[in-house]
């Protein structure tokens, strides 16, 4: 069982940045951020795999970015250029340890954080 918690959510102006921080207790194969807008399907932002390959949606391309600290167990989005529809909420996401695919796809995703709240005004 992998165990994630997210942290850094809150609210900024449009072109602000965040940095949203997840705290997991064991690396697997693939690891992400993901996304629910009010009245949206959850949808998939940027991923990363163990060797490091990652996978980020059109819309969030040169605006934010995702990396790790292996040592501290975190994985972070930083989030540049903000804009009103970024607002939602942000969920950490893990696959489990049997699985050897990455990608933005939330049904290749097993384990979830609680999620933290973005909110951009403009």
């Amino acid at each position: 069982q992998v165990q994630l918690v997210e942290s850094g959510g809150g609210s900024v102006q449009t072109g602000g940045s965040l940095r949203l921080s997840c705290k997991y207790t064991s690396r697997t194969y693939c690891m992400g951020w993901f996304r629910q807008g009010p009245g949206s399907e959850r949808e998939g932002v940027v991923s990363i795999s163990t060797g490091g390959s990652t996978y980020s949606a059109d819309y969030v391309r040169g605006r934010f970015t995702i990396s790790q600290d292996s040592a501290e167990n975190t994985l972070f989005l930083q989030m540049n250029n903000l804009k009103p529809e970024d607002t939602a909420m942000y969920y950490c996401a893990a696959t489990s340890p049997q699985r050897r695919r990455c990608g933005l796809s939330t049904s290749g995703f097993d384990y979830w954080g609680q999620g933290t709240q973005v909110t951009v005004s403009s």
